[in-house]
């Protein structure tokens, strides 16, 4: 008896070692997956759970929690529905929160080949006509997001009650003052401290390394794929068109789309107002 539980300790002994072993490898070489993994996780802790809809492309996951008008969460180009996971504590006692993974992101089909901005759109639309349907919602949008609630928003503004810009795409930027897809640590370094602001500590270069390949294999490079295209979707001079009511928040350290770039959103709209975050870069 006691030769058996010795064997059977020992072989807990190696799964534990094996489990570590993993994790470990997983840490330093998609320190951005495991990251993504903890923040979905925190969704889960805070009372919200996922489930699929159907959009022109295959399945969507979408997470939602609470009751009311929707509140419709739409992050940016290669991120997930994770990354609301610290801001929407207390939202679902007042709102039906609703956060999609969008088209072609973790876990939303189209899983390969090129991702175009109708595709993510499409998934907007589609949000609002089944988990949404018959209502109007607050769209928020993050950068991609936001681009995509702005287009949304022009063409549905009977569905849309008000609209919250983070930082949000959808003009043109001729000139990126940064690598969007960069190729070695110098730059992955330059660009994450600009979208992240000056007051982020350095990334160590494991994390830099993970930068490079997800820029390069994930969406937002499936995003690139169809550059050509996306100009047709861009909204400078044809802002006038979005009449809902818009509010900018805007981290003010942004390096890639800077405060003068929100003042020509800004200046666009019209019925808008700009709430600078003081300090925050492209993710407040």
């Amino acid at each position: 008896m006691g030769k058996k539980i010795i064997r059977l300790l020992m072989a807990f002994g190696v799964l534990v070692v094996i489990g570590i072993i993993v994790s470990a490898w997983m840490v330093w070489k998609r320190p951005l997956k495991v990251d993504a993994s903890f923040s979905r996780m925190a969704l889960k802790r805070l009372g919200f759970s996922a489930s699929e809809i159907p959009t022109p492309d295959g399945e969507m996951t979408v997470w939602q929690s609470g009751s009311g008008e929707c509140l419709v969460l739409l992050h940016g180009a290669g991120d997930q529905a994770g990354a609301w996971a610290r801001m929407v504590r207390g939202f679902p006692d007042s709102y039906r929160v609703v956060i999609p993974d969008l088209p072609g992101h973790w876990k939303s089909d189209p899983r390969t080949g090129p991702l175009g901005v109708d595709q993510v759109l499409d998934g907007v639309e589609a949000i609002m006509e089944s988990v949404c349907a018959g209502e109007q919602a607050v769209l928020v949008g993050n950068s991609l997001g936001g681009w995509v609630g702005l287009l949304y928003s022009r063409d549905h503004p009977d569905r849309v009650s008000r609209l919250v810009l983070v930082n949000a795409g959808g003009l043109s930027v001729p000139n990126p003052p940064v690598a969007l897809y960069p190729e070695n640590r110098e730059q992955a370094r330059a660009t994450m401290t600009a979208l992240m602001g000056p007051a982020t500590p350095p990334l160590p270069g494991f994390v830099l390394d993970d930068v490079i390949r997800h820029a390069r294999e994930g969406p937002a490079g499936r995003m690139a794929e169809t550059a050509s295209e996306m100009p047709k979707y861009l909204l400078d001079g044809q802002l006038s068109g979005v009449t809902v009511p818009v509010e900018l928040v805007w981290g003010d350290s942004d390096g890639l789309l800077t405060m003068e770039y929100a003042g020509r959103m800004q200046a666009g709209l019209s019925r808008a107002r700009l709430h600078p975050v003081k300090g925050c870069g492209h993710v407040p």
